[in-house]
């Protein structure tokens, strides 16, 4: 054989295994690929959430293009593992769904859009279990989220209702916390009692109940606190069943906000616990801290301590009536502090409605039973709170008072002002002062004021 030979069939052994290795490069997938594992969608009232989950943290970007309408999802060096065919698409702004690879490597996932959206996304690390996610959120155009001041003057000038933000914690993303068994969770649980609570409510003459999650999606922390503002809320009652590290702790409990420690270490756990549902539910990068700076400085205000103190009157009252109904994990109500229950001017309250992770109460918060007795309890008390402090200008207080223009009484309670108690029931201190004969500002836990008719 020649060199010329020789050389020709070296080189050609060499070249074969480099076409080989092109080959077989065309047909695995590319070293280091993030999997996009799974596809879901949420609807809620106000936007459509579309989450990838990933097999790792990715580099992203999206953009609008028009006529027809789209949003363009790329995922740098990402492949999809996952099916688009099974997305409930009704009810939202999407029409269709589809995807194609790009530059080699990077994943394009289109949205045909069926009207106009203000597209938002961010990246959730892994998490509680939760593996590392990309949310786009679509949130829709021209829906009103504040009452326009003309409708408030019309119910200024009515007798109004008292109205209950009902807020079932967790959802959508966040299952919350799980029975024994895995199959229970949390966030149905509670989704039940809150509907339970708002036909109660809604049923009785002078109430009106808002809930604050209507269906199986997730709302931040501080957007529920929002929410119940919006709504002009004279209460709101956060719903949960949750879990404990310790099997048997059971029993229902009530909570309000504590502007310093907590009163036990249930109180702190469930604390901590609840306020990381903003990481599992999807809220990015914000911070449930980021406000605490002047949530302090509103905190030390005098408005923040009567809000305090009608949150642990109405709690009081709530937990008497479920001790009724249910086993009581302490005899009195609780306080720590819980992100959800951080207004400064609207009372809240967060109802464990017991634990899920104990056996014996998983199967009773299972039942339709169970869950109408604890919200027929948690509506007792409430109406109670109210009967005895009816907000100025409602049906309740109308009714009290037996018709306009007639004077009320009031008991001093634990963390009364004479000043709280005038801005309460719409009067002056100094009408207030002189309905009672009294010379200045100091009053008494259990003496009887006369109020003014405003």
């Amino acid at each position: 054989m020649s060199n010329d030979s020789l050389q020709y069939h070296t080189g050609r052994r060499r070249a074969l295994p480099l076409v080989l290795l092109a080959l077989l490069l065309a047909w695995v997938p590319l070293a280091g690929a993030v999997a996009v594992d799974s596809v879901r969608l949420w609807r809620a009232p106000d936007h459509t959430r579309l989450v990838f989950d990933l097999s790792a943290p990715v580099e992203h970007e999206i953009f609008s293009l028009k006529k027809p309408a789209r949003l363009v999802i790329d995922i740098q060096r990402a492949e999809l593992r996952a099916s688009l065919a099974g997305l409930a698409l009704a009810d939202t702004p999407i029409s269709s769904v589809r995807s194609a690879s790009r530059n080699g490597g990077d994943l394009r996932v289109v949205l045909d859009l069926s009207e106009a959206v203000k597209p938002r996304s961010f990246l959730l690390r892994k998490h509680a279990g939760k593996s590392d996610r990309l949310v786009v959120d679509l949130y829709d155009k021209g829906v009103p989220t504040v009452t326009t001041e003309a409708t408030i003057a019309q119910q200024q000038n009515a007798l109004s209702d008292i109205v209950i933000a009902v807020d079932a914690g967790h959802g959508g993303e966040d299952p919350g916390a799980l029975g024994p068994r895995k199959k229970l969770r949390e966030k149905d649980v509670v989704l039940a009692i809150s509907k339970e609570l708002a036909k109660m409510i809604n049923a009785e003459k002078g109430f009106r109940a808002e809930l604050v999650r209507t269906g199986d999606y997730y709302i931040p922390l501080r957007k529920r606190r929002d929410i119940a503002r919006q709504k002009r809320a004279d209460l709101l009652i956060s719903v949960h069943a949750d879990a404990f590290k310790n099997r048997r702790a059971r029993g229902a409990s009530v909570f309000a906000l504590s502007r310093s420690g907590a009163t036990s270490e249930t109180a702190r756990f469930l604390a901590q616990q609840e306020n990381k549902a903003d990481l599992i539910g999807g809220v990015g990068s914000v911070s449930l801290d980021d406000k605490e700076q002047v949530l302090r400085g509103v905190l030390v205000d005098l408005s923040m301590t009567a809000t305090l103190n009608s949150s642990l009157q109405v709690g009081e009252r709530v937990l008497g009536s479920m001790g009724n109904v249910a086993r009581l994990h302490k005899p009195q109500i609780e306080q720590a502090g819980f992100a959800v229950l951080k207004s400064p001017d609207v009372p809240s309250i967060l109802v464990e409605t017991g634990f899920i992770s104990n056996p014996e109460e998983a199967r009773k918060l299972a039942t339709a039973k169970h869950r109408r007795r604890l919200a027929t309890a948690i509506f007792k008390g409430v109406k109670a709170y109210f009967n005895d402090f009816p907000p100025p200008g409602s049906y309740i207080a109308w009714r009290k008072s037996g018709g306009a223009g007639s004077s009320r009484d009031h008991i001093i309670a634990r963390g009364d002002t004479l000043s709280g108690i005038a801005r309460r029931y719409n009067v002056s201190v100094s009408d207030l002062r002189a309905a009672n004969g009294l010379h200045n500002s100091v009053i008494k836990i259990g003496q009887k004021l006369k109020i003014p008719a405003s």
